[in-house]
């Protein structure tokens, strides 16, 4: 495993698992994540790459092992000097500082660009109109989408959909980015531009960036540290370098071929 950064991290699995009946996904996961880093997760599909994150998202609740974000347990709580399971409130409290993008967009059909981007941090942020419409224009301006705000997502290309999406997550400043196989269902053109919005994110903040991902030349040339997921377990974890010239496992070194083989 790659040398951890002193300093708790903003992200802590221990001893996570997920299972789906008799499929065992993730098996036993341990894994500290430094506030700031930007982590490239890469394995074959099927592998728990995307459960990982949908975990730490609640979309999926974990059949055993604990998660952290900024030294506070996700799924339990503190009640009379007992940790228990952990309600609603404690559970929306901490998301809140987590935000997902999605292979498939998600965005609502029924409303306009902007008003996609401003629902959330209007209704869970609390922020006014005004402030949203302000803070909202601002991020569809960074990804290249100003002229649409009045757009509906019927309008627009794939491209601008995913672009819409990482607006929308960006407008709730969140301290954690989770990005799921974002360019999977993009036309192979427009993968390139959506790299480089990810490259740009990266390099105005310190926002930690788990990002799922098949794109291996964005894994090596633009990630702090990469994650090699096979059969529910973390198998590998290095930096790029480490990663893509000399990795540890055989595995790791068929997938890579493989992938790389395909990608030239």
């Amino acid at each position: 495993m790659l040398e951890q950064e002193a300093g708790p991290p903003i992200i802590r699995f221990r001893g996570l698992e997920k299972s789906f009946g008799d499929l065992h996904v993730l098996r036993g996961i341990d894994l500290d994540i430094p506030e700031g880093q930007c982590v490239s997760i890469i394995g074959a599909s099927g592998s728990g790459k995307s459960t990982l994150l949908r975990v730490l998202m609640t979309l999926e609740h974990p059949t055993g092992g604990r998660v952290e974000v900024e030294g506070e347990s996700l799924y339990t709580m503190k009640r009379n000097g007992e940790e228990v399971p952990a309600n609603r409130a404690h559970i929306r409290r901490i998301r809140r500082k987590i935000c997902m993008v999605f292979q498939h967009f998600n965005l609502f059909p029924h409303m306009k660009v902007l008003r996609n981007v401003t629902e959330a941090p209007i209704h869970v942020l609390g922020l006014s109109r005004e402030e949203a419409n302000q803070r909202g224009r601002s991020y569809l301006e960074m990804v290249g989408l100003s002229d649409k705000v009045d757009a509906y997502p019927a309008q627009l290309s794939g491209g601008q959909k995913q672009r819409v999406a990482i607006a929308r997550a960006l407008a709730m400043q969140p301290k954690i980015m989770l990005f799921d196989e974002i360019t999977s269902a993009l036309d192979p053109e427009l993968v390139g531009g959506i790299l480089d919005l990810l490259r740009e994110i990266k390099q105005q903040g310190d926002m930690t960036m788990l990002i799922v991902t098949h794109e291996m030349k964005f894994a090596r040339d633009s990630s702090d540290r990469v994650l090699f997921v096979d059969e529910g377990v973390i198998l590998e974890d290095s930096d790029p370098q480490q990663m893509f010239t000399n990795p540890e496992h055989e595995r790791t070194r068929r997938f890579l071929d493989t992938v790389l083989s395909e990608q030239a």
